[in-house]
């Protein structure tokens, strides 16, 4: 899903555009990798940004720098850390509008998502500003006499940090911030499709006054993601992506024995149950399913309806999926904008189309590409809902994409068997008033992240965040949580030199 080409002459000239830059040693510079053209996925001729990436010269500057500029950055008080992320927030939250508009013309998102995301990743800047007023570790009782017991915690180091194109600056946000928060100095490589909102990221931070080395910056693309998981000045890594990308960090992380947090696919099952409030489940499935065009690791992509009410539920689901705009995201009526390049489109329909061809797939709507000039040619595909009665690969892997698919239930114990049927586990929707169903979904239903009554996306930033099975390995995101993997704890046995047993 790349969009590194070679820089077009045309339009307009470079300086129509903003151009794309590098953090490496507390400078910003232009890169020595090839040429990078950022473009809007409504219209991939409309060029949003352009750069050069960087090489592997620039990532042994940015690990060199950062290693140089962590004795520093850690000794500093924790309090004082967090007035610079206070200070970055701030600039998020005055900046949300031009750069949400940003975000939606490079990512794809509609603008209220755009400055949304913006505003998220302020909000998670000025919570984790606070942590330094928070407990810094524990006091314990000693089985000895005059001696007590510390538990403190230490920064782990330099962190690599590795993330995706869906969130261009929320997901981002919440591994830098409790990385710098905590003493920890970083390097950065953010999926090269979306540069321009790492760029806007960055330019906060330095403007809030973080010091030259503590985060580098480099657009580049896989090959120097992976040089940069194994370099050996690297102390720990967080990467959000793909499983089958995962997998592979994960074994480069345990044979050099290296901390690793990841969190990766999901297959977001939504269970609707025959006593649920069925208008309240439709909106919040259609949310879910279709909000940033599906293109969210907590997606609503697998829906289960009780029998009892499954013909009336998927009718009023239909006509919800066939009445969403979708169209250009910077228009204010448009409800769900493209997916993030074209080739991500034609993959998505590729296995649609496979799929479709089965017996036991009926599509219920969508599922067949635009005809009109604009959609055709952007990287939009229709709101889609199937419905499968056997094996289909949309109900066992991740499409990413809008596309919901759908099974019955015989009951309500089926439905919470079919939720589990899944290899993932990282969020799940349940709508039902039902006491002993929800009591039987908390205990149950094997996810990290369990919904009552809403949809399946959404993750607040105070609350820990991360999958079951095979959604994510490592310690959780978010929240108190994120102390877990950015620093590493000490236990200490105090007492006085004159003290005696």
């Amino acid at each position: 899903m790349t969009k590194t080409v070679r820089v077009p002459e045309e339009p307009g000239g470079a300086d129509s555009v903003p151009q794309l830059r590098h953090l490496v040693s507390g400078r910003w510079s232009a890169g020595s990798g090839g040429s990078l053209v950022d473009t809007n996925p409504a219209r991939p001729q409309e060029v949003v940004a352009t750069g050069r990436l960087a090489g592997s010269d620039d990532l042994d500057a940015a690990v060199a720098s950062a290693r140089a500029a962590f004795p520093a950055w850690s000794a500093t008080p924790h309090p004082a850390r967090g007035r610079i992320l206070a200070r970055a927030g701030d600039i998020l939250d005055r900046r949300s509008a031009e750069w949400g508009a940003e975000l939606a013309r490079e990512e794809g998102k509609t603008l209220a998502e755009g400055i949304g995301e913006v505003r998220r990743a302020a909000e998670v800047c000025h919570y984790h500003a606070s942590e330094g007023s928070r407990a810094a570790g524990e006091i314990f009782a000693s089985s000895r006499a005059g001696e007590q017991i510390q538990v403190i915690h230490r920064p782990v180091g330099t962190v690599a940090v590795v993330t995706p194109f869906n969130f261009p600056i929320a997901i981002p946000a919440w591994k830098i911030a409790p990385a710098l928060g905590y003493g920890n100095t970083v390097v950065w490589k953010p999926a090269s499709t979306v540069p321009l909102l790492a760029v806007r990221l960055a330019e906060a931070l330095v403007e809030a006054g973080l010091p030259e080395g503590v985060l580098s910056l480099l657009i580049a693309d896989g090959d120097i993601g992976q040089q940069l998981v194994a370099h050996p000045g690297v102390d720990a890594v967080t990467f959000t992506g793909s499983t089958s990308v995962g997998r592979r960090l994960i074994e480069t992380c345990g044979r050099l024995m290296r901390p690793v947090q990841t969190e990766l696919g999901g297959k977001n099952a939504a269970a609707v149950l025959a006593d649920a409030d069925l208008d309240l489940a439709v909106d919040e499935v259609l949310a879910g399913a279709f909000r940033s065009a599906g293109q969210k690791c907590t997606a609503t992509s697998r829906l289960i309806v009780t029998d009892a009410v499954a013909d009336e539920f998927l009718t009023a689901l239909v006509a919800g999926a066939e009445g969403l705009r979708v169209g250009d995201p910077l228009l204010p009526d448009v409800l769900m904008g493209p997916v993030v390049t074209t080739s991500a489109r034609d993959e998505i329909q590729a296995v649609v189309d496979a799929s479709t061809e089965r017996e036991s797939v009926r599509v219920l709507t969508g599922a067949r590409r635009y005809t009109d000039e604009m959609r055709r040619t952007g990287a939009f595909l229709p709101p889609t809902v199937v419905e499968v009665t056997g094996e289909s690969v949309l109900w066992r892997e991740e499409v990413f994409g809008p596309v919901l698919t759908v099974r019955r239930a015989r009951d309500d114990q089926e439905a919470l068997e079919l939720v589990n049927d899944s290899a993932f586990g990282l969020s799940a929707a349940l709508f039902t008033d039902n006491l002993r169903a929800v009591t039987s979904a908390i205990e149950q239903l094997e996810v990290g992240v369990l919904h009552i009554n809403s949809e399946t996306a959404g993750a607040e930033p105070h609350v820990p965040f991360g999958g079951a099975k095979h959604s994510g390995f490592g310690p959780r995101e978010q929240g108190r949580a994120a102390r877990e993997f950015f620093t590493t704890s000490k236990t200490v046995y105090l007492r006085g030199s004159g003290t005696r047993l």
